[in-house]
């Protein structure tokens, strides 16, 4: 019987046109697509950090611990490592518990440093094996579906995974999952739901506890890993005539895992999803209505929510002017008499009556369909609000029901497979060369925000990154070449200006605003700007800290440039108050003091900064001298000679000006 069963299966693959017969070398075709779908990203492989990555890698207190920080990762939530904060890690309602890809990346910084160019390599290679997988899996359940379907043509059984894995692996969509470090998490997901449901399909009772593995891997990697959970029983239900006592019986690993996760993830963030967040980075259903910010109206959230799914289908079918920002309010507030949101709301209608009506009939494009509609469902902002409108990101798993769909499509219903074959091609190559032209905006943040602000002018968050990295690409400007380049701080204030008409109440814009004056020695209105900073937020410590310094940059201002001593000592007394440790401050308003004629105020002050540091000798150097003007020749010499004592060429320095 083992004999017959051989010869059969060799006759099968025989009846492929010879033509196409290389598509029974399955192996090879996968080592094809995993050859594609690395080399598309390599481009990428010299590229920093940018984004996120900040959170996950280079500034999580875990990750930079090196493989020792990994149990840290597993006990908090994800954006604990990034806050070291309790009360900031949920910024978005429900908190999130991620802890695999960071995990990944802690070994990699323990090993390899903060490196990169290694990170991009591997998340290229993870991505790789992703549509391996896929196309895996799509050919298992087709042969599956040959097995008692007739009508589906040996050449679509190995024709359409390909296709479809094709038409995944080349789309532009996927480059903020690879091209950013912190996309893996994505990727990881998606790999080991894939996996899972193959190793299902594969069946035996070992195969079947290592999907539930998988599938426990990809839930750590990302939550949205939970809608296998009806991926999984759909795909048997299209795919196999198993009944659904023997479906229920199949999936039951996946449920264990998921039963599993949440568990853990319940004990680690607790059981309560919380309300929305009030800030409009956090929650983009607000509005402003006098003078504070209130929800959408049922409609309006509605209306938005609709108008992006429609936005999501338009990027799958012609994916360009991607961005990574979608944030207020580059998605508007909408409502239902827009032509966009009724036309996306028809289109939606369409497609969940279409896969519910194929259902019944067992229909692969309604599979297709229907694996969209569920594995966006859950960042829709549907099921629970997400924390921003939409993200190409949030496509990166249901893509795959859109690749096969398509593929699907295109076979079925155009007979001539020449020509099927010739349109997902030159289909695909369009693809391809979007995906390779988007790559390099990814290189770092100064590249992302200078090409996505061109798409996304509206995104309050992303004006405001925007004037953040002008002010640190100035910053970093060696101190002769900053006044030629003022421009840049212009640039920047007009960005940060845009950021703040849209979100009024933004702190870290009016933050970014002080910080720009600061440079521009606009003091009086960096001072304002950090005052508005900290009414919005009075526990905003950095806009407290950046204000005494600008009150202490004021002073030195006005009294070094401009000569106007009464008008510095006001403004350093005002950083003495706040910071009366602080060495600086304390000198410059000994100084001033000293002009002013207060010698006594400046003799007080220097001792103390002698006390501060009684090593340093420039300290010791500025106590003579006030004790000198105040005609104390005794004190002044026992100051003075302290002050040779620690460094016999202290009077050269200070006349040099050192």
């Amino acid at each position: 019987m083992a004999k017959k069963d051989k010869k059969t299966s060799t006759k099968k693959v025989k009846t492929l046109p010879s033509t196409w017969a290389w598509l029974g070398r399955t192996r090879l075709v996968a080592g094809g697509l995993f050859l594609l779908s690395v080399l598309l990203y390599a481009n990428t492989f010299s590229h920093d950090f940018a984004q996120d990555d900040a959170i996950v890698i280079t500034e999580n207190m875990f990750t930079t611990e090196g493989v020792s920080g990994i149990p840290g990762l597993f006990q908090y939530d994800t954006f604990y490592g990034f806050f070291k904060v309790e009360g900031k890690a949920k910024l978005v309602a429900g908190g999130r518990y991620r802890p695999l890809t960071p995990a990944m990346f802690a070994v990699e910084y323990g090993l390899l440093g903060a490196n990169p160019a290694i990170m991009h390599v591997f998340n290229a290679l993870w991505y790789g094996l992703t549509v391996v997988m896929l196309y895996l899996l799509l050919l298992t359940m087709f042969k599956s579906r040959k097995s008692w379907d007739s009508q589906i043509s040996l050449l679509g059984v190995y024709w359409i995974p390909l296709l479809a894995a094709f038409i995944f692996a080349v789309h532009p969509l996927h480059t903020e999952a690879v091209a950013n470090i912190k996309g893996r998490d994505e990727i990881i997901t998606l790999l080991g739901s894939l996996t899972s449901l193959w190793l299902l399909f594969k069946g035996g009772n070992i195969r079947s506890a290592l999907a539930g593995i998988c599938f426990f891997i990809a839930l750590l990697a990302k939550e949205n890993a939970i809608t296998f959970l009806g991926v999984a029983p759909l795909a048997f239900f299209v795919f196999t005539q198993t009944n659904i006592g023997d479906i229920a019986k199949r999936i039951s690993p996946l449920v264990a895992a998921a039963i599993l996760f949440l568990i853990i993830r319940g004990a680690i963030l607790g059981w309560d999803v919380g309300a929305p967040s009030q800030e409009l980075m956090n929650n983009p259903f607000l509005k402003l209505e006098q003078g504070r910010w209130v929800d959408f109206s049922a409609g309006e959230k509605a209306a938005t929510i609709t108008y992006t799914l429609g936005k999501y289908a338009q990027l799958l079918v012609a994916p360009v002017q991607l961005t990574h920002d979608y944030y207020p309010r580059q998605i508007d507030i909408m409502r239902f008499s827009d032509w966009r949101v009724l036309l996306s709301l028809l289109l939606y209608l369409g497609l969940l009556i279409y896969g519910l009506w194929g259902l019944v009939r067992k229909k692969i494009g309604s599979f297709a369909v229907l694996y969209y509609l569920g594995t966006l469902s859950l960042v829709s902002n549907i099921v629970f609000p997400v924390g921003t409108n939409m993200s190409e990101r949030f496509l990166f798993m249901p893509s795959v029901g859109f690749a096969l769909l398509l593929a699907w499509g295109v076979f079925t219903y155009l007979k001539n497979h020449r020509l099927a074959t010739g349109i997902i091609l030159g289909f695909g190559v369009i693809l391809m060369v979007l995906t390779v032209l988007r790559n390099p905006a990814w290189k770092n943040n100064y590249t992302l925000f200078t090409t996505d602000i061109h798409a996304s002018p509206n995104s309050a968050k992303l004006r405001n990154a925007m004037a953040g990295e002008l002010s640190v690409q100035w910053a970093s400007l060696p101190p002769e070449q900053q006044p030629a380049r003022q421009s840049m701080l212009q640039e920047a204030l007009g960005h940060i200006e845009e950021a703040i008409r849209i979100h009024p109440t933004y702190k870290q814009a009016y933050f970014i605003k002080g910080n720009l004056l600061n440079y521009l020695k606009q003091y009086d209105a960096s001072i304002q700007a950090y005052q508005q900073a900290r009414q919005i937020d009075p526990g905003y410590d950095q806009a407290f800290d950046n204000l005494m310094i600008t009150y202490r940059d004021a002073g030195r201002f006005y009294g070094e440039q401009k000569g106007d001593v009464r008008t510095a000592i006001q403004y350093l007394d005002q950083a003495y108050q706040a910071m009366p440790e602080d060495y600086e401050t304390i000198r410059l308003l000994g100084v001033a003091n000293g002009i002013a004629g207060n010698t006594p105020r400046t003799i007080e002050l220097f001792t103390k900064n002698t006390q501060l540091q009684p090593n340093n000798a420039r300290a010791w150097y500025d106590l003579g001298s006030a004790y000198m003007n105040n005609q104390q020749p005794e004190a002044a010499n026992q100051a003075l000679q302290r002050a040779r004592q620690i460094d016999p060429d202290i009077e050269a320095k200070v006349r040099a000006g050192n």
